[in-house]
């Protein structure tokens, strides 16, 4: 061993499951797991401290708020918020406009939900309001439920009643379910379904813009290829393109761009970003004011922005049944992308985000924000990373934040009716630059997971296709399918000692491992359950290469034919004496007599040869008993049969022609006894003589649960094996498997656990000494045997 690597040597027992139990002092079941009454009483016992950790943790503003230090903290929270602010702004307007909504609802969903979320969310850097995809998934809502021509005349108080029900309503669906602590639901959302997602919902978006881009009036298509029809819609409309909107829409989009690169390019050297969509929708509608776009060149403008507050109004929950799958999508989309991002800034600044608490904060956000005119939020990627990069500290940025909105709407929402929506069309086109900047995913998962990259481009194609509702249930049942898949279909192999060690690698992918002789070490890479148990069986049938069922065969046809020796040696035995008893007979008879009768002597003769004769016939003499030997061929697993005189079992394998010398026969001997003992080494030495192998031991360091297919499967696999002589062991059980193996009463009489051991390399030992111990045996016992030459 090298001196730069550090060494140890231990030497111990080999040890078994019962060994282990008893050095462990492993408690049973009663002891670990509690009763249902007492956890039930448990759970509904208070205490003071319990209470007040229950109050905190639906409460986490009372955990840092007290200890909020405004010297350390409040000017990074006051640049911060100002910074994330003055990006609500646009950023609002124009997703209310992806959202199918007037603009000033994106003002007042940038204003209440981030409040609710001061009070109860957990992570300190987010920045919860509008955001690009739940804006493009309440647009296709809105538009199924409520169509434009429904806005315009009621000039939006039926598209507030109709959003109203969205946010309320449909997002109470959140709250409940992280009231029943099912925040688990986000991690059957892998990163390459949301971000595949998150990609087609960007096409969505860019879709649902052109239509203000180019100043034409598309048809409304809702369900599975709706994108696919209205780009069709659009194409044939490319002709009325109206041209003063579509100038304006490349001059934002021109101007957005180069200013984000410069604003990029020297961000280090600035203190703040530079507001970039908020200098372009002031110059845009400073412009539009001026020059009367809307009255001379007809582009749509905003319209009026009421000042102000909307009282707080009670939503009718008429629609429910209609939206509550868009609503679970919904609820589940922006809790993935929250709690993401969330724990990311975590990570990074030490602190812990909770799942479940998020999921509570993100639906009591949205429901309060549902009662004041609000649609549904989440936490947005860009503001959120301006706020962390900012400097802020805590969610008084978001405070911060909420006071520039707030003034904005009381004060200066006025101000922005002359905007072309044109403008705020090329804001949200230039924000989804970061989402196409993820087709470059596909490059990436195609190098180091074809998995990925699969759920990815399904989860891409299916969105676009199938709309953002269904397209999302589709993706998450496709990645549920290929963890199914991957656990049906593992890698199996065989292991073998690395030399030295006390480990046990893949003989396939290490060529320094080498195997243990007579003894099969198998594996799998995925637990054993109900979908897969079978073909774990036909894998270690196919991997030992042992034929069970051919040798099975044989075995009962030798012992079938046993049976037929020993009927017949009955009936010869029979014979035997009955002639025997007629002898002693004639000759009683003789004595008494003491007549000479030539005739009956010849008769008696006469009966003896026929005796011999029918003994002589096939039909009555005792076939011999050769040992059949089966040997696999050079490298393939294929069977020959290097001697036999039995035709029954000639269909098992091909006869191979035999030189003189090849093999060693054991005749058999003319008595019973005899014969019985040389068939018993024949069938019980069949898998051992055949391809050296005494035991398999199952690696079972892989599972972490066994379920009642699985032990069924197990025992079959002892209860085969066993029959051609090959003892099966487990290694590497986890306690919990050695529990459940227990209860589902796997153990028995022939299955003890001393057949469960605690590592690989203790069943090795156990397996070599037990074969030692065997093979003495076995000899002693052969030596016992007279007559028998090998």
């Amino acid at each position: 061993m090298d001196s730069e690597h550090a060494g140890y040597r231990v030497q111990r027992e080999v040890i078994d499951e019962q060994r282990l139990k008893e050095l462990s002092q492993r408690m049973d079941f009663s002891q670990t797991n509690t009763p249902f009454s007492h956890r039930l009483k448990k759970s509904l016992s208070c205490s003071v401290p319990r209470l007040k950790h229950s109050i905190i943790g639906f409460l986490p503003i009372l955990s840092w708020l007290p200890r909020y230090s405004i010297w350390d903290y409040g000017m990074p929270d006051l640049i911060s918020g100002i910074s994330v602010g003055i990006m609500h702004l646009p950023q609002g307007m124009a997703y209310a406009l992806l959202a199918s909504l007037p603009p000033v609802f994106g003002l007042y969903t940038s204003l209440y939900p981030p409040l609710i979320y001061f009070i109860f969310g957990t992570s300190r850097h987010i920045s919860v309001g509008t955001f690009t995809i739940l804006s493009i998934m309440i647009g296709s809502v809105t538009e199924r439920l409520a169509p434009d021509a429904n806005f315009l005349i009621c000039n939006g108080t039926n598209v507030t009643e109709e959003v109203d029900i969205i946010s309320r309503d449909f997002y109470r669906i959140q709250v409940v379910l992280g009231l029943v602590q099912f925040g688990f639901v986000g991690t059957y959302l892998s990163e390459p379904l949301v971000r595949g997602y998150t990609t087609a919902a960007s096409a969505h978006a860019v879709v649902a813009q052109l239509k203000y881009i180019f100043g034409v009036s598309p048809k409304r298509f809702n369900g599975p290829l709706s994108i696919v029809y209205t780009l069709a819609d659009l194409f044939w409309l490319l002709p009325e393109t109206h041209l003063p909107s579509l100038l304006v829409s490349v001059v934002s989009i021109v101007v957005l761009i180069t200013a984000k690169e410069i604003n990029n390019t020297f961000r280090q050297k600035l203190l703040v970003p530079i507001p970039v969509e908020l200098c372009t929708i002031v110059v845009a509608t400073v412009v539009s004011f001026y020059t009367q776009l809307s009255a001379r060149y007809s582009i749509s403008v905003v319209g009026e922005i009421p000042s102000g507050l909307e009282p707080p109004r009670v939503p009718i929950a008429s629609v429910f049944s209609d939206v509550v799958v868009d609503a679970f999508a919904m609820a589940i989309v922006g809790y993935a992308i929250s709690i993401s991002l969330g724990k990311t800034f975590g990570l990074k600044h030490g602190y812990k985000v909770e799942s479940n608490q998020e999921l509570v904060a993100l639906g009591l956000s949205n429901t309060v924000g549902g009662f004041f005119q609000c649609f549904s939020v989440c936490s947005s990627m860009s503001r959120s990373l301006i706020q962390e990069s900012t400097g802020g500290k805590t969610q008084i940025a978001g405070v911060v934040s909420v006071v520039i909105v707030l003034v904005t709407v009381l004060k200066l929402g006025s101000l922005f009716q002359e905007l072309p929506k044109a403008v705020l069309s090329a804001i949200v086109f230039v924000n989804l630059k970061g989402m196409f900047k993820q087709y470059y995913d596909t490059v990436t998962l195609w190098r180091s997971s074809k998995i990925d990259l699969l759920i990815w481009l399904v989860t891409y194609v299916s969105t676009i296709l199938f709309n953002l509702d269904m397209g999302l249930g589709a993706s998450m049942g496709f990645a549920l399918l290929t963890v199914i898949f991957r656990t049906q279909r593992p890698r199996y192999s065989l292991l073998g000692h690395l030399p030295g060690t006390e480990l046990y690698l893949d003989m396939e992918t290490h060529k320094e491992v080498r195997e243990v002789s007579g003894i099969t070490i198998f594996r799998s890479s995925a637990t054993m359950y109900f979908a897969n148990a079978e073909l774990y069986l036909e894998a270690l049938k196919k991997k030992s290469g042992l034929d069970i069922g051919k040798m099975l065969t044989y075995k009962r046809r030798q012992e079938a034919k046993q049976r037929r020796r020993e009927r017949r040696a009955e009936q010869r035995a029979r014979r035997d004496a009955k002639r025997q008893k007629k002898v002693l007979r004639a000759a009683s008879q003789r004595s008494k007599n003491a007549i000479f009768s030539v005739e009956e002597e010849a008769g008696q003769l006469r009966e003896r040869d026929e005796d011999t004769q029918r003994e002589g016939e096939p039909g009555w003499r005792e076939r011999e008993n050769s040992t059949v030997f089966v040997m696999p061929s050079d490298g393939n697993h294929t069977w020959e049969y290097l001697k036999g005189t039995d035709p029954e079992t000639s269909t098992l394998g091909s006869m191979s022609d035999i030189l003189d010398g090849d093999t060693t026969t054991i005749d058999s001997s003319s008595e019973d006894t005899l014969s019985r003992d040389l068939e018993r080494v024949s069938l019980g030495s069949l898998g051992k003589w055949t391809w050296d192998i005494h035991s398999i031991i199952l690696d079972f360091s892989t599972a972490n649960f066994i379920d009642t297919v699985a032990i069924k499967t197990l025992r079959n696999i002892f209860h085969d094996f066993g029959e051609i002589d090959v003892d099966i062991y487990l290694a590497g059980c986890q306690a919990l498997v050695v529990e459940q193996l227990e209860r589902g009463g796997f153990f028995s009489d022939d299955i003890t656990e001393g057949h469960v051991f605690a590592t690989v390399h203790d069943a090795v030992m156990y397996c070599l000494k037990h074969q030692v111990a065997g093979t003495i045996h076995s000899y002693e016992n052969a030596l016992n045997v007279s007559g028998t030459r090998l």
